[in-house]
């Protein structure tokens, strides 16, 4: 199994076989609007893609869409991606992918087998509170077949009850968290802080832990070198990985 980080939350998934692009953002650099109402307004994406779009979408198979906000599923995307590609997503999604012109959305209540992969559906909590309400319905997808390694693509989460409950049932080999401690003005983050990484390790002991979604939206805040400094502070720099945009990380 191996894992690219192209940018943000757009992974290329090598998986038993298959490459399956999760959360493809192709914008430019600077294309987009700051998010509102939070603290560095700057637009967005706040980097270029790493590699060429044409480099990104080379023998993918199939799409993982964990929820449709625009840093996670951008125009750009829409327009370059192949129409025919098998496209995963949660229920409340399925009919927007459609509109966009994809033919096989595939909307996954709470497991699906496709070429011998099984995908599960787990949930999650877009932030706390009235925000977290706002933030509307996200999920994450584990990935499992047999002899091949347990993946959890655990999405756009806070730590929170669901995301302990995944890795107590599944206990995955290989767990993808969305960090950055994303945020607006008011509220708690939204996507998991330095905190909710360690709370994740130490929930997965057995577990490789790898934290995308960094220094490229504009809410969100932490760094990858604060956040390294409190993996080497904490011990555990030796199975969570925060890989620069376009690395590529295997899982033996």
């Amino acid at each position: 199994m191996q894992i690219q980080l192209v940018r943000h939350a757009t992974l290329r998934l090598e998986y038993a076989g298959l490459t399956f692009l999760v959360d493809p953002m192709f914008s430019s650099k600077g294309e987009l609007p700051a998010v509102p109402n939070t603290p560095n307004q700057r637009p967005n994406p706040g980097v270029e893609l790493p590699i060429s779009v044409e480099e990104v979408l080379v023998g993918v198979d199939a799409v993982l869409v964990t929820h449709t906000h625009f840093d996670h599923l951008d125009e750009a995307a829409i327009r370059l991606l192949s129409k025919h590609l098998p496209v995963f997503c949660q229920p409340p999604d399925r009919e927007k992918l459609v509109q966009h012109g994809f033919e096989q959305v595939i909307a996954i209540e709470a497991e699906y087998t496709w070429q011998g992969v099984h995908l599960h559906r787990t949930g999650g909590q877009h932030g706390t509170g009235e925000i977290g309400q706002k933030m509307g319905p996200v999920s994450g997808f584990v990935l499992q077949r047999a002899g091949e390694q347990t993946l959890y693509v655990a999405g756009d989460t806070i730590w929170c009850e669901e995301v302990e409950r995944t890795i107590v049932e599944y206990r995955p080999d290989a767990i993808v968290v969305f960090a950055g401690a994303a945020r607006f003005l008011t509220g708690d983050p939204i996507t998991m802080t330095k905190e909710d990484i360690i709370h994740v390790a130490n929930a997965a002991p057995d577990s490789r832990i790898l934290v995308a979604h960094m220094e490229t939206w504009n809410h969100c805040l932490l760094s990858r070198r604060e956040l390294n400094e409190c993996l080497q502070e904490k011990q555990l720099s030796e199975r969570v990985h925060v890989p620069q945009d376009g690395e590529t990380i295997s899982f033996h």
